[in-house]
């Protein structure tokens, strides 16, 4: 039987106790204010004009006020049925290269607009934070940077410049163009998480802030010959493997593994998206980071883990401040 036959996948009721043994697997909690005492159900009439409860509506007896499971996630206010966001979450989960918006949207019966702004949610529920940096007991933890993006196109009668053989410059497009690469660093610790973020340049004061925050002073850094790793790297206990000299592992130095994440997330921007938006870039690392952090586990476990991620976060479409169609924020 696939697993979405599961009941959880094909009814609201059973996908809205499933969550609720989820986030709260010892009783409600409000979401209002953290009381764990004296929730009640709503059923029939329950409005002071006799409008109806919403399906799963709870009410708290220390602060009065009504909520469900989906108050204070990312699934909050949506009018989509909570057991097709159950599918989406799983199929996001499932998928090692990711899921596009056009599949998700054949699949699941929506609107492409729908879809789109699903798997952004769900995304947003993989992004990971509040835990412990990586490297604390002495792990390796390889570090490297790639660009992110298609063949620059030049459009609108502007030339690609010459060099001085009469042929078309090669390499990327500087910074300042908008049409540039995307240049993206990732942290991988051997045997566990991944941790992969959008740069605008690799700079000694970007990836000091970077380790500071994520990377643990016991940790033991692995890069290549990057003058700002490098140097950085004193502060650690710190390894590196010279690629202009051909060398891409000495013993067990190497940064293979961060690569090989790359190579995941490349296959996905190449073959299942197309195209990432700078603007969208950071949630499509998110993504691919969290699959990788949770690559050792079952689909339906990996599932869970992105459910449990769901509280405490929003995304919402930003109002305009004119007249206009909003866009997402």
């Amino acid at each position: 039987m696939s697993a979405l036959n599961a009941p959880h996948f094909q009814d609201s009721e059973k996908a809205r106790e499933y969550l609720e043994s989820l986030r709260w697997p010892d009783g409600p909690v409000c979401p209002h204010c953290g009381s764990t005492e004296g929730a009640y159900r709503l059923k029939g009439k329950g409005g002071a004009k006799g409008t109806s409860a919403r399906a799963g509506a709870l009410k708290c007896k220390a602060c009065r006020r009504q909520y469900s499971v989906t108050v204070g996630t990312v699934f909050e206010r949506s009018h989509i049925p909570l057991h097709v966001w159950l599918q989406a979450t799983y199929l996001i989960c499932s998928s090692k290269k990711g899921m596009s918006a056009h599949q998700l949207h054949r699949t699941l019966g929506v609107t492409y607009k729908t879809a789109w702004f699903m798997s952004h949610r769900i995304r947003e529920a993989m992004r990971e934070g509040g835990i412990d940096p990586m490297g604390g007991n002495g792990a390796p933890v390889e570090i490297d940077t790639t660009f992110i993006g298609g063949k620059p196109r030049y459009r609108g009668g502007r030339v690609r410049p010459l060099n001085q053989w009469g042929k078309p410059k090669k390499g990327r497009r500087p910074s300042s163009d908008p049409t540039a690469k995307a240049e993206v660093l990732v942290l991988v610790e051997r045997g566990g998480r991944a941790h992969a973020l959008p740069i605008k340049s690799l700079t000694t004061k970007r990836v000091r802030e970077i380790l500071s925050k994520h990377v643990s002073p016991a940790a033991h850094l692995m890069t290549d010959e990057a003058s700002p790793l490098v140097r950085l790297g004193r502060h650690y206990q710190h390894d590196s493997v010279n690629h202009s000299a051909g060398e891409y592992a000495r013993g067990n130095v190497s940064i293979n593994t961060a690569e090989s994440y790359f190579a995941l997330l490349k296959r996905g921007v190449m073959g299942t998206f197309h195209h990432i938006s700078k603007r969208h870039l950071h949630r499509y690392c998110d993504e691919f980071s969290f699959r990788w952090s949770y690559r050792k586990v079952e689909d339906a476990e990996r599932a869970e883990a992105a459910l449990r991620g769901i509280e405490g976060k929003r995304l919402t479409y930003r109002q305009p401040k004119t007249g206009g169609i909003a866009s997402s924020s």
